[in-house]
Formats: structure tokens, sequence, C-alpha cells
């Protein structure tokens, strides 16, 4: 093994290096993954564009790969050999306080960025910190005890592996936070990788209708929503969503509403408001809006509206995750439109933002391949 690894280290917004960086030195307690697929998705975007923690980062916060090397510590901790293929949460929790206790990693002050400067997460913590490599768009990434691995079953590839964090973030939010299950009635909006991970979820817990909202612009993704199982979709620029979801569900309004749209204001809010039903629907939304001026608190009270809140994933959600992956029944693989080699980040995060095709729904960068062996595939 070489002593140094390329990585892409983020040096400031919308700039990326391409660096020779020191091979991190491995004790008892800690390991070294050699990645496989580092995917990338609208989080990246966001973070490239305005950087949230300053220094130089290497992104990357949707990891798999293989265990090149582990001490003997970690690998009794995490019960991992050299050779097994894993997928890394990007948190990187204390382990000890309630929430790393029930598997909510990602409530745990350690690994909270917004209210602990000195947390540690994947594809956020600065390299100048100890152990260096602490993103996925580098060739190898460093591993610390805390780390939270899931062993990837057989027969899942990387790549398809790589499509965890997107499928347990649906899983989570539509299923576990949400609560949607047997013969509800679900209006996802956005046919992202996020919305599409969701039509998975309420497809696999028994909704009896699943509708998708999207643009002109979303035509392929909401045909691979029908595909993956949504029963009606809707180009909110082609028709009055709302009508068509009364009309829909014979003038009775959906049960869940479930927010995948990413900076499109507050009318997609508005529009859940409005489409779920007469009383006790659920509005799941993501924090995407800084403000909401004149928010319909009293349509919502009148209603009875429930308002939970879209943050993350649960360790059992990515266990789900890779048990949904691992049974086939959905053509996953369909989600992982675009790879692009070490060297084309910024244009594989760029194209991922619209500044190219219209068709990407995930992208899956494969630090260890070259250009040219990726167009190969």
């Amino acid at each position: 093994m070489t002593e140094t690894v390329r990585a892409a280290i983020r040096t400031a917004p919308r700039t990326t290096e391409i660096r020779e960086l020191p091979m991190p030195d491995i004790g008892d307690s800690d390991a070294l993954m050699r990645v496989e697929v580092a995917g990338i998705c609208g989080t990246d975007v966001k973070l490239y564009d305005n950087p949230v923690i300053g220094g130089p980062v290497i992104m990357g916060h949707e990891n798999v790969g293989v265990i090149e090397r582990a001490g003997a510590g970690f690998s009794r901790l995490h019960g991992v050999a050299v050779g097994d293929r894993v997928f890394v949460e990007h948190y990187v929790g204390c382990y000890h306080c309630e929430w790393c206790r029930i598997g909510e990693f990602r409530h745990c002050e350690a690994t909270d960025w917004r209210t602990n400067p000195d947390a540690r997460r994947f594809g956020y913590t600065p390299s100048t910190n100890p152990g260096t490599l602490w993103g996925g768009f580098a060739e190898y990434m460093y591993l610390p005890w805390n780390a939270v691995l899931h062993k990837v079953p057989d027969g899942v590839t990387a790549e398809l592996a790589g499509l965890v964090t997107p499928l347990s973030n649906g899983i989570e939010w539509a299923l576990l936070a949400a609560g949607v299950g047997y013969s509800d009635t679900v209006l996802i909006q956005g046919p992202g990788q996020q919305g599409l991970a969701q039509v998975v979820a309420t497809k696999q817990a028994g909704a009896s209708r699943i509708i998708v909202t999207g643009t002109t612009r979303d035509k392929a993704r909401l045909e691979l929503a029908l595909e993956l199982g949504a029963d009606h979709v809707i180009d909110i620029l082609e028709e009055d969503p709302l009508a068509r979801i009364l009309a829909l569900t014979g003038g009775r309004g959906v049960d869940f509403v479930l927010d995948c749209t990413s900076r499109a204001g507050v009318a997609p809010v508005l529009l859940g408001v409005d489409a779920l039903k007469r009383r006790e629907g659920v509005l799941l939304i993501q924090g995407e809006l800084a403000a909401f001026p004149d928010f319909p608190v009293k349509k919502i009270t009148e209603k009875a509206i429930t308002i939970k809140s879209a943050r993350g994933h649960s360790y059992r959600a990515c266990e789900l995750a890779l048990e949904q992956l691992a049974s086939g029944r959905f053509p996953l693989h369909k989600l992982a439109t675009h790879r692009f080699a070490l060297d084309d980040v910024d244009l594989a995060i760029r194209t991922l933002g619209g500044e190219g095709a219209d068709d990407v729904i995930h992208i899956s960068l494969l630090p260890g391949m070259t250009r040219e062996q990726i167009e190969a595939l």
C-alpha cells in the first residue's frame, strides 16, 4: 500500500483541489477503509456552494468501502475484519449518551456541527483534525473507534450500497417519523432521490395510493416513480395539483404529505396543508425554510394537522435499507444514474446541482477508478 492518499479537498466555496495526503497511522482502536463509492446528494450541492464549516474539508458523507487495515480493538468492537465491505454512517457519535444508546446517533452532541464546533462527522470535519481523511471524496477514509458501521449483505454491490443514505432517509422520514402504514394515502412532493426512496418505503409499508408531484423537468424521475410503485404522478406546471389530488382521492385528500422538495419556497407546504384530509393528517417537512411569513396556523389547527420534521436517519433505518436493497424487490439500481472519477468531483457536484443533464438522480463517485475505467463499465 502506498503511504499517500489522493483526496479532493474543498478549499473554498465551489472550489476543489486534488491533493496527495499522508496515510494516517492506524492503531489498536481505529481502521482504514478503501473507498469504493461515495454518493453525492443535494446536501453536498448546498455545502459546496455555501460551506458551513471553515478550513479544508474532504466532502463525502454517503460512503461504502472495504476495510483495508483495522486495529484489533476496532475489529472486536465492530465485529469486522480486513476485506469486509461496509457502509459508514456520516455520524460519529459518542456511544455513551442516551441517543447513541438507542441507535439515534444523529442526535448526539458529539456529531452535531450546528451546536458543537468540535463535532466529528464524515464529509463535514476539516482534514486538519487527527486522522485527516474525514470524507469519502478520497481513495481511503479514516475510521475512528466510534465510527458507525453496517456490514453490506452478500450480493449487494458497492454502488447499490451507495444508495443506503437516501433509502434510509426515506424509511426514517416516511415510516418511522411520519408513520405511514397499511392502506394509507400519501402525497410525496419532489421526485428526487429522497422522494423516490419514500415511494419505495411507503409502497413496502402497504400504502394504498401514492401520488408524486414534480415539474416538467422531472419527466424521467416521475416515470421512475411509477416504476417504483407510485400510483399517480402530477406535473404541477401542467395541471392544478390540488384539484388533481382531490379528484384522485374522491375529494377526501391524503393521510400524509411528505415534502421532499428543495429550494422550492413555501408553496409545497401550503399545497400540503390543503391536500391533507379534513382531520388528523400528517405533514412531514425538511429544514429548507429559514422563515415562513404568514404561516397558516389557523388552517393547521382547524384541520388538526400534525407536523413532523425530517432529519437524517437512525441505525435501524440503515439496517432496513440494506435489507431492502438485498431483497431485490424494487429496481433501485435505477436511482444511481451517473458515475464520476475522483478528478471530476467539481463537475459531479455541479451536475447534480443542475448545471448539466436533467436526468440526474443520484451520483456515484468512484475514487479508485479513472475516467477511462468508468467509461468502460
